[in-house]
């Protein structure tokens, strides 16, 4: 683990001293890893290796939002999101965005942009979110849905889905910092 910042900011740097895995499942990857603190001390670190995700903005020609509603069972609850999916090993983010767009939606979109990066849970996964803008959609098929996989599509105005997030209707991180950058190109042209 570390980075450029790290570089940059070295009293705040830890590093490992010995790393285990606890757990390793078809998703999770659970490790508790030894590490140096700043000040010399030791300490424990407990975290989940995640491979990645990539989350995809759908605007369609009509300047509405394209999300999906689905179940997650962590929380018991349906939520609002963005069409978004775990990037499969060795492949290209860009691929996972296009694939799980068609998979969550039956929808293709003939462009693609790439916006930024997000970590979602900083404080216990390594994950990371690509996130990529796509415009131009077009229905391809059906849904293409992974077993065990219910999903509905639904449109929403930029205004409905801001709404929703102060309403407490749509908590989704990614979905909120989707909702951040759609804004940003609907209303300022980024």
């Amino acid at each position: 683990m570390g980075s450029k910042s790290s570089e940059l900011h070295p009293h705040l740097h830890e590093t490992q001293i010995e790393g285990s895995q606890i757990y390793k499942g078809k998703l999770l990857d659970v490790r508790r890893d030894r590490v140096r603190l700043p000040d010399g001390q030791e300490g424990t670190r407990e975290y989940i290796v995640h491979q990645g995700a990539v989350v995809v903005i759908p605007i369609t020609d009509a300047g509405k939002l394209m999300l999906v509603r689905q179940f997650r069972y962590p929380l018991g609850e349906v939520f609002v999101e963005f069409p978004a999916g775990k990037i499969d090993p060795g492949e290209d983010i860009l691929t996972t965005g296009q694939r799980e767009f068609l998979e969550e939606t039956g929808h293709v979109a003939n462009e693609w942009r790439y916006l930024g990066v997000m970590h979602p849970c900083v404080g216990y996964s390594n994950e990371r979110i690509e996130i990529f803008l796509a415009r131009d959609i077009e229905h391809k098929s059906e849904q293409q849905l992974d077993h065990g996989e219910f999903v509905d599509v639904l449109e929403m105005e930029l205004d409905e889905a801001i709404a929703a997030v102060r309403a407490g209707e749509i908590t989704d991180s990614k979905t909120i910092t989707g909702l951040m950058w759609a804004e940003k190109v609907l209303r300022s042209d980024w």
